[in-house]
């Protein structure tokens, strides 16, 4: 079997889409695509800036002004935001990919975020934890819409793209 021409990864902030994403399109020689990334280079602003400036609507307007321009992409491993799955406009928008969840236990996400938590728009830093959970619980049923299911709570990067590539390759044997 082969992998399917798009991969999407989907979860929760802090669920290590963007490094497992590098590795999982280093090892199936696909290109990789960082969607958060991509809306900053567009809008020329960080995601907080841009949170700053325009608020929560003006991010989702420039996600979804990023991920159609992804249309004409294949042989693409794609990290999305935490948010993107929850929006259907965008998480139906390539029949054909593979959505692969890559879950992440609250207290998981708020140790890996640790400081950098200012920098995360959604977080309210008054309640991290409180908010985290929250977000996390109103995203949870998007996020199981994805087809494949991966655990990241005490694991490596690597062996997370091991287990992807093996579920692609070889199904039943995961």
């Amino acid at each position: 079997m082969t992998a399917p021409r798009r991969i999407v990864l989907v979860g929760f902030m802090a669920s290590g889409k963007t490094t497992v994403g590098r590795l999982l399109a280093a090892r199936l020689g696909y290109a990789f695509i960082d969607l958060d990334q991509q809306v900053e280079i567009r809008e020329g602003r960080t995601i907080p800036e841009l949170f700053r400036d325009g608020g929560e609507a003006a991010f989702r307007e420039a996600e979804a002004q990023v991920t159609r321009e992804l249309d004409v992409l294949s042989d693409v491993v794609i990290a999305t935001g935490g948010g993107w799955m929850a929006r259907r406009e965008l998480s139906d928008r390539w029949p054909g990919a593979l959505r692969i969840w890559l879950r992440v236990a609250p207290g998981t996400a708020l140790a890996r975020i640790g400081a950098g938590q200012a920098f995360r728009p959604m977080i309210d830093p008054q309640n991290p934890e409180g908010s985290l959970r929250r977000l996390l619980a109103k995203r949870e049923p998007e996020y199981r819409r994805a087809e494949l299911h991966v655990e990241t709570d005490d694991r490596q990067p690597g062996e997370i793209a091991d287990e992807i590539l093996t579920a692609l390759l070889h199904p039943g044997q995961s």
